[in-house]
Formats: structure tokens, sequence, C-alpha cells
């Protein structure tokens, strides 16, 4: 452990490049952008611009801190994609391997045990809530946000879907989709979990309850197997897409009307999802990584989160401090659904996700392309 303050006189960058210290002061984030703009590069993956608001987010950081280039790998990858990334460069230096790590909070115990993960503790740590960050710090929540449905009202002219039942109406024929591949992105699979949720299943019981809840809407053709992302929307190949609310509040804003597109937070099976990051144990530029964690979880990177209509995980603590903008909170949908939101825990993602990730093609069938 360095001594608080003392970091610039005493440690050269050399042996700063070799270290891993939690930086509690403004010294010590001076002595951290010396040691990456020695490394001169960052490797993000799986980073679309408008998911969270990412494009203003690397943009900023790169203009923070200049002489270091980001590297953007795969924007469209998911969590376990991530980890293979990881996995496939061990021995990469180059380009092609990650840096750091934004996945879903099941994947994080996961990525630690392989020994993917190296640990930090950003400076601050103190503010992310224990529940959402691995004690020993090589995982962290960083934003969440719930399950909703985007509508192309185009292509939907009658009334919006507000239930998960109300997908499997017949006006809704060819038109629901997943964003993301259940088999690998996080995010499809909580869209499945919160299905379960929504049929009346407790958490152990919700993953079954969500394939089968598909395999119905599969079976009554209104299962569309297209990754909803924003282009397929627009075009009417997925009118109603199942994913994140700040994906779909930043794909609605991206469209300006063209088509106009509906967000509704569901009555029912309300899911909520922790994202997390991490620095891989592999990095090339480990400095880098650092200085890239202290920037997200400063109070401007979290504020960058949430003009992305991300719930970044510090935001009770800046709305404390009274640091959250008015503006942006007008921003926000007003949904009184938002309340009834539940946080699964780490062991019930898990456990979510070894049953759909394996039981998908046997009880779905349907392969999600894109």
């Amino acid at each position: 452990m360095f001594l608080k303050n003392a970091l610039v006189a005493t440690v050269s960058v050399a042996a700063l490049a070799a270290s891993t210290f939690t930086v509690s002061a403004q010294t010590d984030l001076n002595a951290l952008y010396e040691a990456a703009k020695a490394e001169g590069e960052l490797t993000v993956i799986a980073l679309p611009h408008t998911w969270c608001g990412y494009g203003a987010v690397i943009d900023a950081f790169k203009a923070k801190y200049p002489g270091i280039t980001v590297n953007e790998l795969n924007p469209d990858a998911g969590s376990a994609d991530e980890l293979e990334a990881v996995r496939a460069n061990k021995d990469n230096k180059g380009p092609q391997a990650p840096d750091v790590l934004d996945i879903g909070l099941s994947f994080g115990p996961q990525a630690k045990e392989e020994g993917l993960l190296q640990a930090y503790k950003v400076s601050t740590w103190d503010e992310i809530p224990v529940e959402a960050k691995d004690e020993e710090g090589f995982w962290y929540g960083d934003y969440y946000g719930v399950m909703a449905f985007g509508i192309n009202k185009d292509v939907v002219t009658g009334d919006n879907p507000t239930s998960w039942a109300d997908l499997v109406k017949p006006e809704f024929a060819n038109s629901v989709a997943l964003a993301g591949k259940p088999k690998t992105d996080n995010n499809a699979i909580v869209a499945i979990y919160a299905s379960g949720i929504a049929k009346g299943a407790d958490s152990a019981g919700a993953a079954a309850a969500g394939l089968e809840f598909f395999k119905a809407l599969n079976d009554a053709g209104n299962f569309v197997p297209v990754d909803a992302e924003a282009a397929p929307i627009a075009q009417g190949t997925t009118p109603v897409a199942i994913n994140w609310d700040y994906n779909l509040l930043a794909q609605r804003d991206g469209m300006n009307g063209n088509p106009p597109m509906d967000i509704v937070v569901p009555s029912d099976g309300v899911v909520a999802g922790v994202y997390i990051q991490a620095i891989s144990a592999y990095a090339p530029h480990p400095n880098a990584a650092k200085l890239w964690m202290e920037y997200l979880y400063s109070d401007e990177g979290q504020l960058g989160w949430l003009a992305g209509y991300c719930h970044p995980i510090r935001f009770n603590a800046l709305s404390a401090a009274g640091l959250v903008p008015a503006a942006m909170l007008e921003k926000l949908p007003d949904a009184a659904n938002y309340a009834k939101a539940l946080f699964p825990s780490i062991e019930e993602q898990n456990a979510a996700k070894e049953v759909i990730t394996t039981k998908w093609d046997e009880v779905v069938g349907a392969d999600v392309q894109g």
C-alpha cells in the first residue's frame, strides 16, 4: 500500500506500472495518468456508443486524458464474448486483448473464480453498495436499469403492450424480439427471467417459467428470432423490442421520431439488472485500465452514464450531495412501475443463467440471429 500524498515523490512511473493500488488523492491520480500515458493505449470491448451513453463517456475520457488511444473491440459483443476474449488473448499484448470489461452481474464471480480478473478499488469505493461489489475488488457495480418494451409506433398502431402477457396476443404476431442472444447475452437472459417472474414464478423457478413463456411466444408466431437493436426496430423487423430501458430510450432519441417509438416499463415482471466493471488479469495496459475505472466512478463519469439514461451505481450518494442536475432527472421516464423493480441476487442470477443458457435450444428452439 502506498502512502497517501507521497506517491508522486516516492514512486517512479516504472514501479507504478507494476502496482495495484487504491487512488485516494489528486496527486495519486496524476501519477496514475502519467503511468497510463506511458502505456499509451486502452482497449475496451462491448461498448456500443448508444448503450448507457458510452459514446459520450469515451469521448470525455479521451478529452480529459489526452495521450491515451482508446481501442474499441466488438461493440456488439455480449458478456460471455468478453470473457472469451480475455481467455483467447492471455498472451497477446496487442490491441485485440481487452484491458477492461463491462459485463452482467452474474458473470463477475465466474470470471473471478476462473482467474480472469485483477483486483482494483477506485477512490469512490465506499460509495458503491456492498451488495454490488466484490469485497476484494475484483468486480464492482457500475449502473443499472430495468427491462422494458420499445415499440415502433409506425408498425404497432394500436394499444401498446403493458404487461408480459400482452406480448402473446394476436395483434403482436411476428413482432416481439429480444435484444441479444439467450445463450450469451446478459440482457436477453434477464428478459427471460423477468417473463418468468411475471408468470408468478418465484426466483428459483423464474428461468424455467420464462423459457416456457418464450416457447408459447414462439409457438404463437409472435417471437422474432432477430437481435432487436436499433436498425431492425426502425425497419419494422422487430417492432416490439425487449431491452434495458436505457438502451431503448437512447434508441428512441436517436430515431428522432422516425419512426416514433414508445418505451413501456411493464406492469409485472419488472426486473432490474446491475452491470459491473472489471480489469482483465492479463490487461496489456493495466494503468490505463485503472485510470479508466477512476474516471467511470468519478462524479463526471457517473453523470455521464445518467445522461445516457442509466442509473449510476453512486446515484444515491450523488443525489444526497446535490450533484444530480434537475435537467437529467426530468429526462428519465416517470413510470410508477419502476417502484416494483426486483433486484435478483448474484446467486439467483447465476442459477437462472445456467438454466436459460443450457435449456433455450431444448425448450424454445429459436436461433436468434444478429
